[in-house]
């Protein structure tokens, strides 16, 4: 899969769009994607999870989908007055900001079943996915499957061809979808988007969506397969294309001599069906909250120790056939940026334990043994290149150790400990373990995710979201996978918020109360989350409590995105968390 033709780094990107000077691309870095795509998948499932950020493209109508659309419908938008806003508080963000999404779509259905009206309705929702993605707007409902088969208005409809004979009866089916959406702060003025869906069997139709409604690129023609994905209405050779069909649906329905119960094949048989979504209101919580740092500090899953856990995968897009080393993989790196930052907030972490065992100090290089003097000298030498066992000195050598080092950690859960005296309120001092027990290079197993979720108070993932059907997909797990003491969850992976954000307060006992769970409304970025998730780290166990909103902020990347340093990130079951300042902890 050649990168070279379609991925750019975001860090190579200012606001204008222009590469920032001397800026890499992603390509300069080894087996640098977006966050979601399983190396170790074939093909086949491999076009289906790859997600997709800032693109170059040839075509004069496309610039950077994430930057530019906004900007694009304005103007169709900007005329509409703003409904009353509602007065619901919902997430916290620093970027984004949650609104009700509502829209109107309508299938034609043969044979009308209740199950396959629902069904192509299910289908033409599913084609939205895309089309707000491309306009940066996120929704909540699972690649919006939530439709409401109680409110379906169905009309029989005779369809006739342009002779003006009965082909063939449908039921014409419309519909309303409703679901919250989080999108840049800059759409809080908007009250609609001019968008489009697609209609029936569009899967056989992919070749004339994928030429028509994509940017038809490399990853669009890989993406075929899933063609709703990359399906984008707001390109101008979709407009060209919808505009034609609808002028040709007009010109049959003139000819129709009852337009309540005759529809023209055209229509019947139509590809593309105009879309508007209406926003509403506004559910950002506007307020300050906090995670809920006694309960954390009092122990959760441990009596004495505050358990954070971070499984990291692996991110590369290895070419098929290829052979590397998994310190080539950049995941690999990011894992050791996320871990360096915690390591430097407080002195005193020690190594406590490798699973399954290992010694992950000792190692052979150029027939001789050498000995890192601890865990943090591996950093040095992956992240420094210095501190290097004597008698290392040529590159070969170096590389050679570096091997070896990423061989023995991969797949291994290392876990440090640090001791630390707390004191809540007016609760005596308590001796409390500080713990980090972490993992490399998960994959598709579920099982690294499981030991973590059940064993920490706070949960951290850093690697491919699989489109939500991989190893976090909520279908996986049931209530017996969570402890029932208060947890956070950071899971960095792209569009977690559409994936993950219902489901995991469902399965977890006392919901919201119990559970707050950071997710990213759309694709996020490998290069440079490992240190901002280490930074997190620092910042939710350190001694300054920081708000919901402060440690959003901590984890950003500041050149991320024209709107903001990270991918529409939320914070929900904040809201009915208790701990504020005013109850003081101190750690030493």
């Amino acid at each position: 899969m050649d990168l070279n033709k379609w991925w750019i780094h975001r860090s190579s990107l200012t606001p204008d769009l222009e590469p920032r000077p001397g800026a890499k691309k992603s390509l300069a870095l080894p087996g640098a994607t977006a966050h979601n795509l399983p190396a170790e998948w074939p093909l086949r499932e491999v076009t289906m999870f790859r997600h997709l950020s800032v693109r170059r493209s040839s075509r004069s109508d496309r610039a950077p989908a994430v930057v530019v659309l906004v900007c694009a419908l304005a103007l169709a938008c900007a005329a509409e007055p703003e409904p009353a806003a509602e007065s619901e508080d919902d997430l916290t963000s620093s970027t984004a900001l949650a609104r009700t999404v509502t829209f109107t779509g309508v299938v034609y259905v043969e044979n009308a079943s209740d199950w396959a009206i629902l069904d192509a309705a299910k289908k033409q929702t599913r084609s939205a996915f895309g089309a707000f993605r491309e306009a940066t707007v996120a929704v909540n409902e699972r690649e919006l499957a939530a439709v409401d088969a109680s409110k379906f208005v169905k009309t029989a409809m005779d369809v006739l061809d342009p002779t003006g004979k009965v082909v063939k009866k449908v039921t014409r089916v419309q519909y309303t979808y409703t679901d919250t959406a989080v999108m840049p702060k800059s759409f809080a003025s908007r009250s609609s988007l001019s968008l489009g869906l697609l209609h029936g069997s569009y899967a056989s139709q992919s070749a004339r969506i994928l030429k028509e409604c994509t940017t038809n690129d490399k990853h669009a023609q890989e993406m075929q397969g899933e063609i709703w994905y990359v399906f984008n209405p707001s390109l101008t050779s979709c407009k060209n294309a919808m505009a034609a069909e609808q002028q040709a649906i007009d010109a049959d329905r003139a000819k129709l001599t009852s337009a309540t119960t005759q529809v023209p094949l055209s229509e019947a048989n139509r590809l593309y069906v105009p879309m508007t979504a209406r926003f509403s209101g506004k559910k950002t919580n506007s307020g300050k909250s906090y995670p809920e740092y006694d309960r954390l500090w009092a122990g959760g899953v441990a009596k004495g120790r505050l358990v954070m856990a971070s499984v990291n995968g692996m991110l590369a897009d290895w070419h098929a056939g290829s052979s590397n080393e998994l310190i080539d993989d950049e995941g690999f790196h990011e894992w050791y940026m996320q871990l360096r930052p915690v390591f430097q907030a407080r002195a005193g972490w020690k190594l406590a334990s490798v699973e399954p065992a290992e010694d992950v100090l000792s190692y052979t290089v150029g027939g001789k043994a050498v000995k890192a003097t601890d865990f943090f000298n591996l950093l040095q030498w992956e992240l420094d290149g210095t501190g290097w066992p004597a008698g290392v000195t040529t590159s070969a050598h170096k590389r050679e150790l570096r091997v070896a080092v990423g061989k023995k950690l991969y797949q291994k859960w290392l876990r440090f400990e640090l001791p630390l005296k707390v004191k809540i309120g007016s609760a005596a001092e308590q001796s409390v373990i500080l713990t980090y027990d972490t993992y490399f290079g998960a994959g598709g197993s579920g099982v690294p995710h499981k030991r973590a979720i059940k064993n920490s108070d706070i949960y951290v993932y850093n690697g491919h979201s699989y489109i939500g059907y991989g190893p976090l997909d909520p279908g996986n797990f049931s209530n017996a996978d969570f402890p029932s003491s208060y947890q956070v969850f950071f899971i960095d992976s792209c569009v977690s918020y559409n994936y993950y954000e219902k489901d995991f307060f469902k399965l977890k006992s006392g919901g919201s109360q119990n559970l707050d769970l950071i997710t990213n409304g759309l694709e996020t970025w490998t290069s440079g989350s490992g240190e901002a998730l280490g930074k997190w780290l620092a910042a939710i166990t350190g001694s300054k409590f920081p708000s919901w909103l402060d440690l959003l902020v901590v984890a950003q990347i500041p050149y991320a995105y024209s709107f903001g340093g990270d991918a529409l990130r939320v914070v929900d079951g904040e809201l009915d968390n208790k701990w504020t300042p005013a109850k003081p902890i101190s750690i030493k």
